[in-house]
């Protein structure tokens, strides 16, 4: 059940559904299999404004709120996970980033091409040994002359091997997070090295890679944000992050459940369809209640960030129950499915596939619980 949207929001998500049932929902298999979506879809979504929602019209955004921006990324989750991942990390992550924390230059120089999809960004934070700990990492910009020369690897980084501009965090001082910088570095950069990673468990379809620089040489003029500052800008792209996360697992919950309220009336077992059988609609009625406290639960995020009010733990909360509800989403709509559920010429597969990650990435579940207990308490658990 939905709460009542404005003309322009209700809109937006018409424009969203018929976009994903036409560019992306028929060929989110073909893409899983290939393990590749196709990069054309980019150039599109950034024609329809959906790669510069809530970003200014001066620099080629499209405005709107956040929840708009929800509800584009719901769609775009109903119809595959890894196109929602290409919109959460290149906008979400990225050129909010640029917006917030940028000078007028960079501002000039990367959004509007970010915006429409003419350039992709990466969100280069997460490395080999450094992942939910990521005050401590390991990567290194050391001064040059008027520049940085940059060192390290980085992890599975989600649009590695296509984005045109890293948002690199590295060590400039000394350890913990005061001692973190964010940069803005062309991936074409001498001595940046992209390496796919393959044989992924799920989001098959999105590029993701490891990053390694050796001695890649910036300006100063690429450093976004403080010297220092580099930790406050990560996390403040990744509370909004969670929003972007939660919101793609309601996507992944909501096309479990209508696949598996469609199949329930189609298949029959004892003389009858399955959806009259009283255990088949417990588990479409546990699926229609975690899609509810999940959506539900995300647009209170961005009802806060629209009203300029403290999100971050409710955004924790959104992203701890809409992953885990995902997951159990998909679960159950693969048990209604039975046998057939188990091969991909169906899609509750995939998306039990696609939603399995979505406990581990911007935050595992258990370091939203610690971040939920903090905010509760006061007492840092870490």
């Amino acid at each position: 059940m939905d709460l009542e949207l404005t003309e322009e929001q209700a809109a937006v998500r018409e424009l969203a559904a018929a976009f994903t049932d036409r560019e992306i929902a028929p060929f989110a298999a073909q893409w899983d299999r290939a393990e590749s979506i196709d990069l054309g879809v980019v150039g599109k979504l950034g024609d329809l404004g959906f790669l510069g929602l809530t970003l200014p019209e001066e620099y080629g955004g499209s405005g709107g709120d956040h929840l708009a921006y929800c509800l584009v990324l719901e769609e775009l989750g109903r119809g595959d996970s890894s196109v929602r991942g290409v919109v959460s990390v290149s906008l979400g992550l990225v050129a909010k980033s640029v917006n917030a924390f940028g000078t007028e230059a960079q501002k000039r120089a990367w959004l509007p091409r970010l915006c429409a999809g003419e350039a992709l960004g990466c969100f280069a934070l997460t490395e080999p040994g450094t992942g939910s700990d990521a005050a401590n990492l390991t990567t290194r910009a050391e001064r040059d002359g008027d520049g940085w020369l940059l060192s390290g690897t980085k992890m599975f980084i989600t649009n590695g091997t296509w984005a045109d501009v890293a948002l690199v965090f590295a060590r400039t001082g000394g350890p913990g997070h005061r001692g973190v910088t964010a940069f803005l570095v062309p991936t074409d950069a001498p001595g940046f090295e992209r390496r796919l990673v393959h044989g992924k468990l799920g989001l098959r379809g999105q590029a993701t890679a490891e990053l390694v620089l050796d001695r890649v040489r910036v300006p100063d003029g690429a450093r976004l944000g403080a010297e220092g500052g580099g930790f406050a800008v990560a996390m403040a792209a990744l509370a909004k992050g969670r929003m972007s996360v939660a919101a793609g697992c309601v996507g992944i919950a909501q096309a479990s459940l209508d696949a598996a309220v469609r199949y329930a009336g189609e298949r029959e077992q004892f003389g009858k369809p399955i959806a009259a059988h009283q255990l088949v609609q417990e588990l479409l009625a546990d699926i229609a209640v975690d899609v509810d406290a999940a959506r539900l639960l995300t647009w209170r995020v961005a009802d806060l960030i629209d009203r300029g009010l403290p999100f971050a733990a409710e955004s924790s909360v959104a992203k701890l129950f809409a992953s885990e509800a995902a997951v159990r989403c998909a679960n159950n709509a693969l048990q209604v499915f039975g046998g057939y559920g188990f091969i991909d010429e169906y899609p509750v597969g995939k998306y039990l596939r696609d939603a399995r990650v979505m406990t581990l990435y911007e935050g595992t579940s258990q370091i939203h619980k610690l971040l939920i207990g903090r905010a509760l308490t006061g007492v840092n658990a870490f």
